[in-house]
């Protein structure tokens, strides 16, 4: 697939991350944050990125002007509430405000049918609202796991995904193995009632979800704004070109 460059380029709704001041932060105040290059790997695949503030309450507002949704990472968890755990183990870190306006949107646009992109903690989002649920600490609930939080930089592979013959993502990257980088301690436990896995690590951890009852509904646990393959492009690529 390639980008489309058109005179009036797709919106793309991109959710921000939340954060509290600290000393030496950026501000004194509550502030918003996000790494330039998610915004930097829509534009370059044709998109026009928006950034989407936490306002619930605002969710319709918002799909009403935007073409697709990507659902951005952090370094917070969903909710275990949320999916049915009725303990919570010591390592959930919580931003209710972020998580309560990114599931208005992911389910507004779902319910439009609108292409979503889940990626790494907005993949475990994606799941929950597609009624799945999530492993909470990988660690303690994995023999054996791989070392999801990679001691290298971002910027680099930290390990192999399989990616399974017939599924959205296969038709999208065109390969089997991707070499993808790592920055989670949770992951996907089950996908959701019709969601199907599309991706997985050598340790059994799943790394891809999605759901073939919309025209786009994708979930990857790694960071492809990263650009580590082109198969990471191509998943940027494809979101634009679903866009109605």
């Amino acid at each position: 697939m390639t980008p489309s460059h058109s005179r009036t380029p797709k919106l793309i709704g991109v959710t921000l991350d939340a954060e509290q001041p600290k000393p030496g932060s950026y501000s004194r105040y509550p502030y918003y944050a996000l790494r330039a290059n998610y915004m930097a790997a829509i534009a370059a695949a044709g998109g026009l990125p928006v950034a989407l503030p936490h306002h619930a309450d605002l969710a319709t507002a918002y799909l009403d002007r935007i073409d697709a949704l990507v659902v951005t990472g952090g370094a917070f968890d969903v909710d275990p509430a949320l999916y049915g755990d009725g303990a919570r183990h010591a390592t959930v870190t919580l931003k209710e405000g972020r998580t309560a306006a990114e599931l208005a949107l992911v389910q507004g646009a779902l319910a439009r049918n609108m292409p979503v992109l889940g990626i790494c903690g907005g993949q475990q989002l994606l799941a929950v609202a597609l009624g799945g649920t999530l492993i909470q600490h990988i660690p303690d609930s994995v023999a054996d796991a791989l070392p999801h939080e990679q001691p290298n930089p971002r910027h680099e592979a930290g390990h192999d995904v399989t990616v399974q013959p017939g599924t959205l993502l296969h038709r999208i990257v065109g390969e089997t193995t991707l070499a993808v980088n790592s920055a989670h301690h949770q992951a996907v436990r089950h996908p959701g009632p019709r969601a199907v896995v599309n991706a997985v690590a050598r340790d059994g951890v799943i790394e891809g979800i999605e759901d073939p009852a919309y025209r786009f509904c994708l979930g990857v646990q790694w960071h492809p704004e990263f650009h580590i393959s082109q198969g990471d492009r191509r998943i940027f690529d494809a979101l634009i070109g679903a866009c109605a």
